[in-house]
């Protein structure tokens, strides 16, 4: 299996879009500051994900969702979450 996974940064609140083989381990290295990108923004945790059979699929959806349709879409798909930790307008990236 192959995730499409969203974090949500819980030292800025902001949203970091992935996808990975081993979603377990890929937060565990996220969370460790094994990722340069995300690093400074620890800890993270899990707010979303999918799961697809093909690697190709979930590099596809994530290509997707980090354009403005797909951030608008995940936005929806997210608004009750959003709404329960008051940040509906929250931009997703």
């Amino acid at each position: 299996m192959h995730y499409l996974y969203i974090l949500q940064s819980e030292k800025d609140n902001n949203f970091y879009t992935g996808t990975t083989s081993d979603l377990k381990r890929r937060i565990q290295e996220h969370n460790n500051g094994k990722n340069f990108s995300t690093a400074p923004r620890r800890p993270f945790k899990l707010i979303y994900y999918e799961a697809y059979l093909l690697k190709q699929d979930a590099e596809a959806r994530e290509k997707y969702l980090k354009t403005s349709m797909g951030r608008r879409v995940i936005r929806k798909q997210l608004t009750n979450y959003l709404k329960s930790v008051g940040m509906e307008q929250a931009k997703l990236a």
